[in-house]
């Protein structure tokens, strides 16, 4: 496995090869498929996580927040997905599976996210349009749209009085949940252009 962030220590698991690199840039991703195809020698895989969130009335978005956002929720994904698509068509076989964000789906006026609505819609639809263009060359390509996630990086008191924003589960999701929603797409081999939603039905109850 490859994993790429800005800041990521080496490993010294030989099942891991860390890439410490920015992913707007178009050379990041020429560094991490070289990285995967110098250790493992072939790409599967390709799980597109990284992401940015910035919740602001619309017309409050400076040019850094437009940057910021749309760099890593989309140029990242283009650059990294172009480059690693080509790999697996040149082989007959791949799998993409681009994380989004159900937030973008169900906004209300208490968390508004019009930067994050314009980003999933764009991941939605160029997961389709993939789906569909690298068919013939064996490669699928879905999507994960997490819910409310509970994670390490956000405080756990947070959750403690979410008020409406549960889902009619009544709890936020695990990580675990969405690791499942990866290994449940990666094992039908049917599936394509397909948007799995785990979110505890969020979007069911709007």
């Amino acid at each position: 496995m490859v994993a790429s962030a800005r800041a990521i220590e080496p490993s010294e698991d030989a099942d891991l090869v860390t890439v410490a690199a920015d992913i707007t840039e178009r050379a990041t991703a020429e560094q991490i498929v070289d990285a995967a195809l110098r250790r493992f020698g072939r790409i599967d895989t390709l799980v597109n996580n990284a992401a940015v969130l910035i919740s602001k009335p619309f017309t409050d978005y400076t040019a850094a927040d437009y940057a910021a956002v749309v760099g890593v929720n989309l140029t990242g994904f283009f650059w990294l997905t172009q480059r690693a698509v080509d790999e697996m068509a040149s082989r007959y076989g791949g799998h993409i599976v681009n994380i989004m964000a159900t937030l973008a789906e169900s906004t209300n006026s208490g968390t508004p996210a019009m930067l994050a609505a314009l980003t999933n819609g764009a991941l939605a639809a160029a997961t389709r349009a993939l789906a569909v263009e690298y068919a013939s060359y064996g490669v699928r390509v879905n999507a994960v749209s997490p819910g409310i996630i509970q994670t390490p990086v956000c405080s756990p008191e947070i959750y403690d009085d979410p008020g409406d924003r549960l889902p009619p589960v009544e709890r936020p999701g695990r990580v675990s949940d969405v690791v499942d929603g990866v290994l449940f797409l990666e094992s039908l081999s049917y599936i394509s252009g397909e948007i799995l939603r785990i979110d505890g039905g969020q979007i069911a109850g709007h």
